[in-house]
């Protein structure tokens, strides 16, 4: 099986597009050329915030999935690596505290 990646890049607008692939630097170098998709040929330029290596592509996809529903502000919990803030941002509202 081939690794594979998930990562997260900040547009020239501020937002975040999030995405994976099994080969990152190729990947990165597209959306920078225009070649990525359609949200970043918009937004350049765009600047990787956050990679992590999944195990295989499968993974990588499911992880991307899971991290295009999330807010913004769990998505920058993540970037920042701040496992606590993220674990509570994951709670349901009635349930922080």
């Amino acid at each position: 099986m081939t690794n594979a990646w998930v990562y997260i890049l900040r547009c020239a607008d501020d937002s975040y597009y999030t995405g994976s692939t099994t080969d990152l630097e190729k990947r990165l170098a597209e959306h920078q050329s225009g070649e990525g998709g359609d949200w970043t040929r918009r937004r350049l330029p765009v600047k990787l915030v956050f990679a992590q290596e999944m195990p295989d592509s499968d993974q990588a996809f499911q992880i991307e999935r899971q991290v295009k529903g999330w807010s913004r502000p769990k998505k920058e919990a993540l970037i920042a690596e701040n496992w606590d803030l993220l674990r509570w941002l994951a709670k349901k509202p009635r349930f922080r505290k």
